[in-house]
């Protein structure tokens, strides 16, 4: 959907001009698109992607769509985003295609690192991105119900429940949430200084805690393990980097 524009005449050669700098533009929108991903050229125009237009993506091309878009935002050339236009046309019903388990730090907001638009994703928040029963049944939804075809498990660098958990942390219920991610510290392999003032560490154990959370996902679905068997579904993992902005994909 286009906004109506006022426009004062010109002469040809300004109209000449015009016409050159709207097809530049439209070029680059398309170049920077969903090309590589969700809905080919024509979603780089459209204010939400179609049912149609998700069904026919692969896992694989949703998960380049995601690299693509943090490119985007890494090198500062997001895609416009008309929210209001996204939301209007995403009222009647949504087609996400995938959806993201990430971390509730203000600095790593999915939507915005991934440049994705209002219906791409599912978006699910918690300290340390952890999946307990109730975020699983949510990914169900997101996958069974919805039709999303990628599960990320994103967490990012410098995580404070990551260093609560090396620490043992107590506080109200937060101590039940980091005792679930205390595994991953004694399970992370480094033979340097194990302290939560060691960013080396603290990075190394967050990464840990995404694979332990995927694999808490595979393990506490009867429902996701056989999609993903199937190749309907695709549960990746990823660290956000806080310096840089990139977002580093692994299984």
């Amino acid at each position: 959907m286009h906004k109506q524009t006022d426009c004062c005449p010109m002469d040809s050669s300004s109209s000449g001009v015009g016409r050159r700098t709207v097809l530049k533009t439209a070029l680059s929108v398309a170049a920077v698109g969903l090309a590589a991903g969700m809905g080919g050229v024509e979603s780089a125009y459209a204010a939400a992607l179609s049912k149609s237009e998700r069904d026919k993506l692969t896992p694989d091309q949703i998960i380049e769509s995601l690299k693509q878009g943090n490119r985007r935002f890494r090198l500062g050339k997001m895609l416009p985003h008309d929210y209001l236009t996204q939301k209007r046309a995403t009222a009647g019903g949504q087609y996400p295609a995938a959806v993201i388990l990430s971390c509730i730090d203000s600095r790593a907001p999915a939507e915005i690192i991934l440049d994705t638009r209002i219906g791409d994703t599912f978006n699910a928040r918690i300290a340390g991105n952890i999946a307990n029963e109730d975020l699983i049944g949510s990914l169900e939804f997101a996958c069974v119900a919805a039709g999303a075809k990628v599960i990320l498990v994103m967490g990012h660098t410098g995580c404070g429940a990551i260093k609560g958990a090396i620490d043992h942390v107590e506080l109200g219920n937060l101590t039940g949430l980091l005792a679930k991610i205390r595994p991953a510290v004694d399970e992370t392999q480094y033979a340097g200084d194990r302290s939560s003032k060691n960013n080396e560490f603290v990075d190394a154990v967050a990464k840990t805690n995404v694979r332990r959370t995927i694999d808490a996902i595979r393990n506490g679905s009867n429902v996701l393990a056989p999609m993903e068997k199937d190749g309907k579904v695709r549960i990746v993992g990823a660290m956000y980097h806080l310096n840089g902005g990139v977002v580093e994909f692994f299984v």
